[in-house]
């Protein structure tokens, strides 16, 4: 953290903005109830993780359930179909934002990269409920801290990915908007 820091105030630039900036911040108009943050994770959350479901399965079972998962061709298939999805989701909510005049969108595109790590900790309590044979307290303290884990590490790598898509898409399209 600290040589991160440090290479963050010695090597990083300004921010770039692509146009003019006020100072006074624009008033953002009451919407309706599906233009809500919590709506919009949530479908950004569970659109993503629909593309993995299935292979969640093998890699939890190959976790805690003692068995090989062998066509690890097919998991990084998964992965990078996770990025892309997350990242075209996470773009197309930031534009249903921007198009509502809602101009604070970086805190949202992280947390809607994000939010898959929140369904996927829901399914941590399927699995341990369906398909585990875990009990005591020693081995569901084991379950769920690696599961905490396991789902913060998700959410800083969707998040991440969700907000640089993000960042990436609105530095494009006010690219082109000319102040004359």
């Amino acid at each position: 953290t600290l040589a991160g820091a440090i290479a963050g105030k010695n090597f990083g630039g300004d921010l770039d903005a692509p146009t003019r900036t006020k100072m006074v911040p624009r008033q953002i108009p009451e919407g309706p109830w599906y233009r809500a943050p919590a709506v919009h994770l949530a479908i950004a959350g569970f659109l993503p993780f629909s593309a993995i479901y299935v292979e969640l399965y093998y890699v939890f079972i190959t976790i805690w359930g003692h068995t090989m998962f062998t066509p690890y061709g097919i998991l990084y298939l998964v992965i990078i179909i996770l990025l892309i999805v997350t990242a075209c989701i996470t773009v197309a909510l930031t534009y249903l934002q921007l198009s509502t005049e809602d101009h604070q969108w970086w805190w949202l595109s992280l947390g809607s990269g994000g939010s898959t790590a929140f369904f996927v900790f829901l399914y941590c309590f399927y699995f341990l409920a369906a398909d585990s044979y875990m009990s005591g307290f020693m081995q569901l303290s084991h379950y769920f801290g690696y599961m905490i884990l396991l789902c913060y590490a998700l959410f800083l790598m969707l998040g991440s990915v969700g907000f640089f898509a993000s960042y990436t898409f609105v530095k494009e399209i006010y690219k082109t908007i000319r102040l004359d």
